[in-house]
């Protein structure tokens, strides 16, 4: 009875050890798998971020240089990589890594023996895999590589697609993009093909291993056949768990390939600070009169081996209105890339006295209105896009439209200034994307504005309406036009011509057309004799009727004096 019940409680203890360990074992799996994949996530969120605003404070030669299939590329795939396959294929390598060093653990407590077999196998897998991942590593960047130009090619099509049809040209954009897909899909096999031929060579190294084993236990005649049948299970566990174990390490370090192209993203340099320092923050009230010098300002892109602005001098007055003009190539929108420090220039400009490379871009920018060539609307309600930050209230908005002519075609959007805009403004046309901009800056009232060639894609209805609404609500600001039709800066104050990108003339345009063997004369000239003649009588108009006006100011001045 005593044995019995020394039996009973040895058994007992037994189990209550055994369940302890089970429970125990239960409750640190699961913290170890929560810990380690929260810490993934929080890795994956961070490197996520870090790319998103890089790349949101990258200037502007960064998206001119890279397609954007590329950048999407790095959201994507390589994001989806770092998200999913790479924390499982982490985890299983260190359980692998765990089961086969217990695996060598019990091998070497049943027979010592054991060991050196098991190193061997070690060894010989660890070399194979090192010649592997070589290979394996590159073929996975390549195949990163060959997916960016996929992306693009299909931006490219959905965005040009009626351009596409318009031409006829479907059937060669499909085969760009099956070359494309040719070229990822042949990367991607290659990759597959790799690793299965890897696969078989650790199978052949396994069964070498087993081979091994077994011969060791025939050898032994005195082995017990406990310590056999363990030994024999500890080598075939030791086989699969090493083999996977190899696969899950060569894939975690081809799977880093898509952690080392984001954190290539994350080491942009970025943009000049955003905001002024305290003791170079300009006025509220600046600038006020929109005077605008270039002193020596030359412009180089970082693609670029020649500079694209040599050496600007020249001072636009403020509230004057300036034409840009010049052969494509010359530098015109070089101007803008330097006014609004897209593009770091050289030299020196000042905007009402202040240097704008000594503040900061937010200050910068906030004060120049621009309407570019191509309109950008945002998917979002009209209020969004006229009054982005929700500074003016609803009647300056509407204001802002009836101005552009635009007041009736929001009004019948359901739910009008909340009304939405789809995306890229496809529900407007070009010509009121282009008014909406238009509307945009009226409401900034800033005292510089710039036209990037915007009368470009519209008609003549649409420019027409443009250029007065210009005229008028822009009476007292310094506008700066950057314009091929010569028609849209005939009647400018001043004429900046630029040749390969030096000023070449700037002056009054009827002045300038006096030259006859000067560059602003040969471009009207370019236009036709018709359109020569009528831009010619245009200058002429222009300045008779402004400098008389100034002159008559001039005579009533005078005898204000006198009288006095």
């Amino acid at each position: 009875n005593e044995v019995d019940n020394d039996t009973d409680t040895d058994t007992t203890f037994n189990v209550i050890i055994y369940s302890a360990l089970i429970l125990g074992l239960l409750v640190s799996a699961l913290i170890r798998t929560t810990s380690f994949f929260v810490m993934c996530m929080r890795a994956s969120i961070n490197l996520h971020n870090r790319i998103f605003y890089s790349l949101l404070r990258a200037p502007i030669h960064v998206f001119d240089s890279s397609p954007i299939g590329r950048i999407l590329n790095r959201f994507t795939k390589d994001t989806g990589i770092v998200d999913e396959l790479l924390p499982s294929t982490a985890f299983d390598l260190q359980m692998t890594l765990s089961l086969v060093i217990g695996t060598l653990i019990v091998n070497a407590i049943v027979s010592w023996f054991l060991i050196f077999p098991a190193i061997f196998l070690c060894i010989v897998v660890f070399m194979c895999r090192y010649f592997y991942i070589r290979s394996a590593r590159d073929i996975k960047r390549l195949e990163g590589l060959s997916r960016s130009p996929v992306y693009s090619h299909l931006n490219t099509t959905l965005s040009g697609l009626s351009t596409v049809r318009a031409f006829g040209v479907q059937k060669m954009f499909e085969e760009q993009f099956v070359r494309h897909q040719n070229d990822n899909t042949a990367t991607f096999f290659l990759f597959i093909c790799t690793s299965r031929a890897f696969g078989i060579l650790m199978d052949w190294i396994c069964v070498f291993y087993i081979s091994a084993v077994t011969a060791f236990i025939m050898f032994f005649d005195n082995l017990p056949g406990g310590d056999a049948g363990l030994a024999l299970s500890s080598a075939l566990t030791l086989t699969g768990m090493t083999q996977y174990g190899v696969k899950c390490s060569a894939d975690l370090e081809s799977y880093m390939t898509a952690v080392e192209r984001m954190l290539e993203y994350s080491h942009i340099k970025p943009e000049a600070e955003l905001e002024s320092r305290p003791d170079r923050k300009p006025d509220s009230e600046w600038p006020e009169t929109g005077e605008i010098e270039f002193k020596n300002i030359s412009l180089q892109y970082n693609e670029s081996p020649n500079k694209v602005l040599k050496g600007l001098n020249v001072l636009l007055k403020g509230g004057e209105k300036v034409g840009v003009v010049g052969r494509t190539g010359a530098g015109k929108s070089s101007v803008i890339s330097a006014i609004f420090r897209m593009t770091e220039p050289e030299g020196q400009i000042l905007i009402d006295g202040v240097d704008i490379q000594s503040i900061g871009l937010h200050d910068l920018r906030r004060q120049i209105s621009i309407i570019p060539q191509e309109p950008v609307l945002f998917t979002g309600s009209v209020r969004k896009n006229l009054d982005p930050f929700g500074e003016h209230p609803d009647d300056e908005l509407w204001a802002s439209l009836e101005e552009v002519q635009l007041k009736e075609s929001v009004v019948q959007l359901p739910g009008q200034l909340d009304g939405m805009v789809t995306e890229g403004g496809s529900n407007f046309s070009v010509g009121q994307r282009q008014l909406v901009c238009l509307a945009r800056a009226i409401l900034r009232d800033n005292r510089i504005l710039v036209l990037d060639e915007a009368t470009a894609n519209v008609d003549h209805r649409t420019d027409a309406l443009i250029q007065r609404t210009i005229r008028e609500k822009f009476r007292y600001c310094t506008v700066i036009t950057i314009a091929h039709r010569l028609n849209t800066i005939i009647d400018s104050d001043k004429v900046m011509v630029l040749d390969a990108g030096e000023v070449v003339e700037f002056g009054i345009p009827h002045t300038l057309l006096e030259k006859s063997d000067g560059l602003f004369t040969k471009l009207v000239k370019q236009t036709g004799k018709h359109m020569t003649t009528r831009l010619r009588q245009m200058a002429k108009q222009y300045y008779s009727h402004k400098y008389d006006i100034l002159e008559e100011n001039e005579g009533f001045e005078e005898n204000d004096i006198q009288s006095d």
